[in-house]
Formats: C-alpha cells, structure tokens, sequence
C-alpha cells in the first residue's frame, strides 16, 4: 500500500485527494485556484508537461517546455501561500490568483504573482501572469522564508 503523502500546495490534504488527480491528468481542474495550486504542485514534483498542458495553448511557445524543464531541475518551491481570488469558479470564463510561491535555488526567494486564468471548453487555462513586489511581514512578524525567525533578524 501507497504511503500517503501531503500535497505541496498547503492545503493540508492527501496529495491523491488534492492536486493529484489534476496533476496526474485523470480530471480537470474545476476552478481557476485549483488550477494555479496543480501547477504549484507540478513544479514542485517536477511535472512540466502537466505545466505545458495547462498554459493556454495562444500563449504556448516551442521553448516553454525547455525552460520548464530547466526552472524544474534548479529551484526547490518551498511553499505557496495563495492571498487573493477573483471570479475562477465552475460557472465563471475568466479568474484571477494572486498568490505568493517561496522557493530555493539555492538561496530562498518569492515569486508574488498575480495570474489571469480563462476556462474554455470545461477546462481552466493558465494564461499569464504580472510579477508583483516581494512581500515583506512586519519587521516582528515570521519572515517569509520559513526560517522560523523573526523578519527583521532574518532578511529584515
């Protein structure tokens, strides 16, 4: 039997009951924040023809898998917070996820994002994304990097 393993889009959930079933293509992801998770998710189990796939085929370019593959190969994501949604349900076209992704490659780093999804044909798309400032806590608050410290004793 399996061992059960936890999802690395924070949900706190099974893999197998969370991002896995998107990830492993055996159904579509049912709104635009499940979406953007899975493809948290399949850059962190390095899934990068789950990321092809799920870009909206008018954005897609023949070096995108190439550069995937490379990003996959050199950063360890760390953990994803996601901090606002708009619109992206079952019912909606379009959807917006701004979400903040922390990695490692090899030093930590953020990507603070905000993607644009659109749904055609019953599946969500990836459609692209306005890179953000990084966020920074307070200078009392836990730092973003997971570190366990304070912000202002650690990249404060």
């Amino acid at each position: 039997m399996k061992r059960s393993e936890a999802c690395p889009c924070g949900s706190q959930q099974d893999y197998g009951n969370c991002c896995g079933p998107y990830v492993d293509g055996d159904r579509p992801a049912p709104t635009a924040e499940a979406l953007m998770r899975s493809r948290y998710t399949a850059y962190a189990k390095g899934k990068a023809d789950y990321l092809f796939k799920t870009h909206h085929p008018s954005q897609r370019t023949f070096e995108e898998r190439f550069e995937l593959a490379k990003t996959i190969k050199n950063t360890r994501w760390l953990r994803l917070t996601v901090l606002a949604t708009q619109k992206g349900q079952s019912q909606d076209k379009t959807g917006v996820v701004e979400f903040v992704a922390v990695y490692a490659d090899p030093n930590p780093g953020q990507l603070h994002e905000r993607s644009r999804f659109t749904r055609q044909n019953g599946q969500w798309f990836y459609l692209d994304g306005k890179r953000l400032p990084p966020l920074h806590p307070k200078r009392n608050e836990p730092c973003w990097c997971g570190s366990g410290k304070k912000f202002k004793q650690c990249h404060g």
